[in-house]
């Protein structure tokens, strides 16, 4: 099997005879030329791997015919030949692309040399060439993943969408059937229903509407919720208020803030305000950290108001089970008049603030 194919150019016959002799005797194979144009057009026929080029020649010189190479798409590499001492031929070789010089006056040391600096030269093209390939793979490789990506996002904000589709009809129902209903505990319960589910449907709408299906914005998500809250009750007129820090925080936990904040504005509806209604408002503070605050406060009776008939207490077991999943301390101050109730938890679990 062949070393290379090389193509040495020079004006001298003997010395191209006694190159292509020399290198074909170590497994070569060797194309000769006199000329730079005759070079180039063995060249562009196509099979060389390493080019020897000359630098005194008639016509044609070689930093003429090197730079000629060097404007092909794919050149070879190109040792330069030259049988001046002066180094500022190799050095404008070198700086116009050439691999590496050999200077041909070096007695009979010429030909071992040049062998050498072709060997170095090929060395190094299928150094280059591995690593284009091995850049090619990554980014292939890169490509390939940025397209699972998109189209694994693509594929969750339609999941989200139909869910969120879904979940707003079966609120809906839950609405018309409280509305339907003529008996208060049943219009309670499908109310606080309708109020729990509207609060995860409001995250999947989050997340279909999103760039990032990782995660949401709970500053707007509790905006939504609290305008669809505030429209449902009947006859309400700005009862509901909210000012949010912007907060970003993954899907699972934000349904957990959003059913928590449903639960106390629905206390606050039932309990607070027996006589009509009162203002109740929800905040979202961020400090600076991980660190959140929720608080939901109204002006109504607070302590003083004793627990309703046949309540069942599911509302205080949805709040504290929600506060486990965020990990959440839940402090109710009894004020005279109103209840705050202030909920203190982590951007995200401290196991992901190490990652």
């Amino acid at each position: 099997m062949a070393l290379g194919r090389v193509l040495y150019i020079d004006d001298d016959p003997a010395l191209r005879r006694l190159v292509g002799k020399e290198f074909e005797r170590h497994g070569y194979i060797v194309q000769l030329a006199a000329t730079g144009d005759e070079g180039l057009r063995h060249l562009r026929a196509g099979g060389i791997d390493v080019v020897a080029l000359d630098h005194y020649m008639p016509g044609q010189d070689g930093l003429q015919t090197l730079a000629s190479i060097r404007a092909d798409p794919d050149p070879p590499p190109v040792v330069y030949v030259t049988g001046s001492e002066e180094g500022r031929v190799a050095i404008a070789a070198l700086k116009a692309g050439a691999t590496d010089y050999v200077l041909k006056d070096v007695g009979g040391e010429f030909l071992a040399l040049l062998r050498v600096a072709i060997e170095g030269a090929l060395a190094q093209a299928d150094l280059r060439r591995e690593k284009e390939e091995a850049e090619a793979e990554v980014r292939a490789a890169r490509d390939r993943f940025e397209a699972l990506a998109a189209e694994r996002a693509v594929l969750l904000r339609e999941v989200n969408h139909r869910v969120g589709n879904s979940l707003q009809l079966v609120s809906t129902f839950l609405l018309m059937q409280s509305d339907m209903s003529d008996e208060p505990h049943v219009k309670a319960a499908l109310a606080s229903a309708y109020g729990r589910v509207l609060a995860i449907a409001q995250v999947h709408k989050r997340l279909y509407t999103s760039d990032d299906v990782r995660t949401v914005a709970l500053d707007n998500y509790l905006h939504a919720l609290v305008v669809d809250i505030g429209a449902s009750a009947a006859g309400a007129n700005g009862w509901l208020s909210l000012a949010a820090d912007p907060v970003a925080i993954d899907p699972d936990r934000a349904v957990a803030v959003g059913v928590i904040v449903t639960e106390l504005i629905i206390n606050a509806m039932k309990h607070a305000y027996p006589r009509g209604e009162g203002p109740v408002r929800v905040a979202l503070h961020a400090p600076a950290g991980n660190s959140v605050c929720l608080c939901v406060e109204d002006d109504g009776l607070g302590s003083r108001l004793p627990p309703a008939e046949g309540s069942t207490g599911l509302g205080q077991l949805i709040i504290e089970a929600m506060a486990v999943k965020l990990g959440a301390v839940v402090t109710v101050h009894a004020r005279d008049p109103g209840t705050r109730v202030v909920v203190d938890f982590m951007k995200a679990e401290a196991k992901r603030l190490v990652d």
